[in-house]
């Protein structure tokens, strides 16, 4: 079993920025991939950005150039730098971690940017 444990949510204002971290613990095996997803109130939920154990990454088009992933393969964590906020970005956030052929989920963190 794999746990994810997720921090850094809150409330920011438009142009703010926040960090998200997620740590994972458990049978973790390569390659792997982890990741965000959100889910905006009232839509579903949806990629954000992904990060494999060799580095690559993926952004959707609504957060390049302004959300960065990255990850301590070391640690098994995760972060997910949230710059120039946006009212839009008003989600829960969701860390993800697939490895093998098992996918697994964090309990979520409350993003709100909001003036």
């Amino acid at each position: 079993q794999v746990q994810l444990v997720e921090s850094g949510g809150g409330l920011v204002q438009p142009g703010g920025s926040l960090r998200l971290s997620c740590a994972a613990s458990g049978s973790i095996f390569s390659p792997y991939f982890m990741g965000w997803y959100r889910q905006p109130p009232g839509k579903q939920r949806e990629l954000v950005a992904l990060i494999n154990n060799g580095g690559s990454t993926n952004y959707a088009d609504s957060v390049k150039g302004r959300f960065t992933i990255s990850s301590d393969n070391a640690k098994k964590i995760q972060y997910l730098q949230m710059d120039n906020l946006k009212p839009e970005d008003t989600a829960v956030y969701y860390c993800r971690l697939v490895t093998g052929v098992t996918g697994y989920w964090g309990q979520g963190t409350q993003v709100t940017v909001s003036s």
